[in-house]
């Protein structure tokens, strides 16, 4: 590791320790690290177009899983349930620091669940969760594995016949009031935010960063982003390498 690097992840150590209160807002390269399809990159979901002729936007909307309920769970089982990720370096270090009291919340553009899986409590799930399920016309609660079995094949409700579906916010709809509210409280009111694996490009959730007040803003991100200069430390590197190294220092 060069000396540069090296003073990065000290001072990014000593902004935790010395921090109040801290949170974590992360996107899709949070996940990449442990397998997870990112939709933008160059071997990403878009290549779904020269199989099923229309973009993933397009297939994961409320209006296509209505109008077309068999492709979307083709496409749905392909890409989020045929293989369960396991959570990576990034995932289990945020789970240590927020058992160690050191980090008040997850706020995460994902919808995989690899950061519950990895033990941390409080998580925003900005876009909802691949791990939940419920019947589009009654409402009754349903569980991944019911899903998973299917394999691919539309998943109906045995109570009133409805179409079964992810607890996943879908093109064309809002984003979950109450987690929106939580989101904004955590960051409005925190110490130090620490932003991992993602282009900021994503709105209304890359908004959400406008409500910050505290002091310091950390940046871990491969490319640049256009909150790069309202940054205090940037790493151009994977997060799970970043809090590999952090984690020791603390």
């Amino acid at each position: 590791m060069d000396v540069e690097k090296t003073e990065k992840i000290k001072e990014l150590a000593s902004l935790i320790k010395r921090s109040g209160s801290t949170v974590f807002f992360g996107g899709a390269g949070v996940s990449t690290e442990s397998g997870v399809k990112d939709y933008r990159s160059e071997d990403g979901l878009y290549k779904t177009v020269k199989e099923y002729g229309v973009s993933p936007e397009v297939i994961l909307s409320h209006d296509f899983l209505c109008e077309h309920p068999d492709i979307f769970y083709d496409f749905y089982y392909k890409f989020f349930l045929q293989s369960a990720p396991l959570p990576n370096m990034a995932h289990k270090v945020l789970a240590m620091l927020e058992e160690r009291g050191m980090l008040d919340a997850v706020i995460t553009q994902n919808i995989d669940g690899l950061h519950q899986s990895a033990g941390s409590k409080k998580v925003y799930e900005l876009h909802g969760t691949t791990e939940r399920y419920y019947c589009n016309k009654c409402g009754a609660p349903f569980s991944r594995c019911d899903v998973v079995r299917l394999k691919g094949k539309v998943p109906h409700c045995a109570l009133c016949g409805g179409i079964v579906r992810p607890e996943v916010v879908l093109y064309g709809e809002g984003l979950p009031d109450a987690t929106v509210r939580g989101a904004v409280g955590a960051i409005s009111s925190c110490e130090l935010l620490i932003i991992g694996g993602t282009s900021l490009a994503v709105y209304p959730a890359a908004g959400f960063i406008e409500y910050f007040r505290g002091q310091s803003i950390v940046l871990i991100n491969m490319q640049e982003t256009p909150y790069d200069s309202y940054a205090s430390l940037i790493f151009r590197d994977k997060i799970g390498e970043v809090f590999s190294e952090v984690i020791k220092l603390i």
